[in-house]
């Protein structure tokens, strides 16, 4: 998993005033890309996948106020980054 230390040098960030926001934004970034890819994250996790959710959770924490129609988390590096790892179910 993650550490918010790890999350703060990817965002840059040298201070622990937002520690406790950051730590939101990863946990969610985490559970979105569980999401997407239908499954649990494995441990150790893929380096793709860690990069995934770094700049999942970059563009919430940097983006925080956004109130527009645009998804923030469907960048292509995003997709491609996960595309190996997402377990298609077959209904």
């Amino acid at each position: 998993m993650i550490t918010v230390t790890e999350a703060k040098q990817h965002l840059r960030v040298m201070h622990a005033l937002e520690d406790g926001l950051i730590q939101l934004y990863l946990d969610a970034a985490t559970r979105h890309v569980e999401e997407y890819l239908g499954d649990d994250l494995p441990d150790p996790m893929p380096e793709p996948i860690q990069a995934a959710v770094l700049l999942l959770t970059a563009d919430l924490y940097i983006n925080r106020e956004r109130q527009a129609d645009r998804i923030l988390y469907e960048g292509t590096a995003y997709t491609l980054l996960l595309a190996p790892y997402r377990s298609m179910a077959v209904l």
